[in-house]
Order: structure tokens, then sequence, then C-alpha cells
């Protein structure tokens, strides 16, 4: 019997796949808890219907996040803080840093785990900070750091 995999089953098949796998099976396993349907005529134009509608999707997120690179790619975020000798930071900046001023100042919520940021900022100067926005869109942050009076 060809079924439509609504979850991962594993072993079986993965979500959206349409397999052909025992009578059996699929009627007393995979349908009755929900797993799959039955591959007919209208359950296979409603997965056609709803890929279309997630690849639309997956599309408009990478056009988006193109833009907030331009976007990001513009501004510089500016820390002030105390320093010692040799421009060395008491303390250190941190994505966590980064991502609340990008919020304060610009009102651009990036999650903190985006910034891919090695080891905390701990010295004076500018830094480029990689931020991941998308699977295929990373961004460059400009970061300042400067000394407090």
């Amino acid at each position: 019997m060809k079924v439509i995999f609504l979850k991962d089953v594993k072993g079986k098949g993965k979500k959206g796949e349409v397999k052909n796998v025992a009578d059996g099976y699929a009627q007393n396993f995979l349908i009755k808890n929900g797993l799959a349907v039955e591959a007919n005529q209208s359950a296979v134009s409603t997965l056609n219907a709803q890929k279309k509608k997630e690849e639309k999707v997956a599309a408009e997120e990478l056009e988006s996040a193109k833009e907030l690179k331009e976007t990001i790619e513009k501004l510089t975020v500016e820390f002030s803080t105390k320093a010692g000798e040799g421009g060395r930071l008491f303390g250190s900046i941190t994505s966590k840093q980064i991502a609340e001023e990008l919020q304060k100042k610009h009102q651009i919520k990036i999650d903190k785990r985006k910034i891919e940021l090695n080891d905390a900022i701990r010295s004076l100067g500018y830094t480029k900070v990689p931020v991941k926005l998308h699977t295929e869109v990373t961004a460059t942050l400009n970061v300042h750091v400067k000394e407090a009076n």
C-alpha cells in the first residue's frame, strides 16, 4: 500500500515521502497512529500544495535575510568601556551584549546564538563579527569598542 508519511518514522521514511509499505503495517500502525495517510489522489495533491507553500515561505525567508544582511553591514555597534594598559578591557564584550545593543539602538532583534563570536572581545578598536542570518546568508557586523572617559 502506498502511504504519505506525516512524520518521520525511523527506518521507514521521512515526513512528506511517498512510499510503498506492507498493508498490515500501514493500516495497523502508521495510519492508526497518525504517522501516515493513504496515498490517494487528494492526499497527493494536498502534499504537493503544501510543498509549494513551504518553498515559497523558504524563499521569502531567504529574501528577508538578504535584506537584513544589507542593513546590518551598514551598521556599527559601539561600546564604551573601561580599559587598562595597551587597550586591554576590564571584562569583555560578549555576543549577548552585542545582541542587546542591536535591539536597543537599531531595533534589530537577533538571537545571541546567531552571532558567531568565537571568543569575547577583550580589546579596544574595531572588530568584524559574523552573524548567521540564514543557512545561506552570513552578515558581517562592525563592533567598535572605545575607552570610556
